[in-house]
């Protein structure tokens, strides 16, 4: 089967949904996106309210959150002194979850109506599993959830006909821009994609580039794990994987283009050559907003497209030599089944070697390239599959760091 299991072909955007209720679960409130979150619904008012928050290891900066807020409930995710933790939040009247089971516990909370998922990684999956079954509206910014587990996802969503409402910059514009339309008339959808710190390197130097240089993205401001794959393009090749699952298509119909500016977010082309853009500057409160409000519009709290003053928009075709990513991206939808799981767990495993020091920023994408040839295809993949997957991929990426540390000390001490 292939990727795109057209599961809402025949319907509308297969996010459209009602009103949603104003009570919001923010999964990674103490992240980049978190927080924007949090300005939002400060800036929305009542009745919007963050009834829940969880955090990872950031815990001074989740309890000033929940003191600010007074949420209903309140988790931690990571290690840390629990006993502590409650007795500063126990004074806040917040009831407490802690550990890996933490998010699915404030996801499935009665005092929650909506969840918004803007964790990382592929430890959001299971809370987002949980937010369509129990028919919460899902606000997605965790994409590794459908990159892992799309079809699942997907068919747990119509099964409860809850809406997944997309945060990411690109899927909300591709979302807004499908409004002009209807589904069958789309042609294609483009990603832009600014292409990072990198988009004028020569390949020679990208490969030998340091984390502090791949850290330096040009436009946004996101955490580590985030913009190191905007430097490679794996975080573009999770979101091709995530339009394909979001927007029921098939991989011939996302392209990518780079657009250096990041003000059009995302463009649909419909089927008599009419092409529709979403343009805003580059800011994550407007596609937070979006899908907080939907289908309502409100007064944003972030900036504004300023067309009195000159500006240009550029755009041009992604170099694949550069960004090996977004070929393999393509590879993984036709190829469907546990390969999205593969890719992401691969690719985790080889960010945080190349974070920590242990391996060369161009040894990312090969690591998760190997990892993939290296993989028998589960087709039509069950949950456990999924794990299984995710797990053989993270030792099988984790062996391959460590052979290639090992080559690369053996050249270089034949070279000495």
């Amino acid at each position: 089967m292939r990727m795109s299991a057209r599961l809402w072909a025949t319907e509308a955007p297969a996010v459209s949904s009602p009103p949603l209720s104003k009570r919001i679960a923010i999964l990674g409130s103490t992240g980049s996106i978190g927080c924007a979150a949090v300005d939002v619904i400060e800036h929305l008012g009542p009745p919007y309210r963050a009834t829940a928050l969880s955090g990872h290891s950031n815990c001074g900066a989740l309890i000033a959150q929940a003191k600010k807020l007074r949420p209903e409930v309140v988790a931690v995710t990571a290690e840390c002194d629990r006993d502590a933790v409650e007795k500063q939040l126990h004074h806040l009247g917040c009831e407490t979850f802690f550990g890996p089971t933490a998010l699915t516990e404030i996801a499935t909370h009665p005092e929650v109506d909506a969840v918004l998922s803007a964790v990382v990684g592929a430890a959001g999956l299971p809370a987002a599993i949980a937010t369509v079954r129990a028919g919460k509206p899902l606000l997605l910014a965790n994409k590794e959830s459908l990159v892992v587990a799309g079809e699942i996802l997907m068919r747990e969503a119509k099964a409860t006909a809850c809406p997944i409402l997309p945060v990411d910059s690109e899927h909300s514009a591709v979302f807004q821009a499908m409004r002009a339309g209807r589904r069958n008339e789309i042609r294609r959808v483009i990603l832009t994609a600014s292409g990072g710190p990198f988009r004028n390197w020569p390949p020679d130097k990208i490969e030998s580039a340091t984390p502090a240089d791949a850290l330096k993205h040009p436009v946004w401001q996101m955490g580590s794990k985030i913009t190191i794959d905007s430097a490679t393009m794996f975080n573009k090749a999770a979101e091709i994987l995530e339009a394909i699952w979001l927007f029921g298509l098939e991989p011939e119909q996302v392209e990518v283009v780079i657009h250096p500016e990041s003000v059009v977010h995302s463009m649909v082309e419909f089927c008599d050559g009419s092409t529709i853009a979403q343009l805003s500057p580059p800011n994550m409160r407007l596609p937070i907003q979006y899908a907080m409000t939907y289908p309502e519009r409100s007064d944003g709290c972030g900036p504004k497209l300023d067309l009195t003053k000159a500006f240009s928009l550029t755009f041009q075709p992604p170099d694949v030599e550069r960004f090996p990513a977004l070929r393999i991206a393509f590879e993984v939808a036709r190829g469907g089944g546990t390969l999205g799981a593969v890719m992401n767990a691969a690719n985790e495993v080889a960010v945080e070697a190349f974070l920590k020091g242990r391996t060369s920023f161009g040894s990312i994408a090969r690591t998760v390239e190997t990892t993939i040839a290296r993989h028998t295809i589960v087709q039509q993949p069950g949950l456990s599959d999924l794990l299984a997957a995710d797990h053989w991929a993270r030792a099988e990426a984790g062996k391959l760091l460590v052979e290639s540390s090992l080559s690369e000390k053996v050249v270089g001490a034949a070279v000495r």
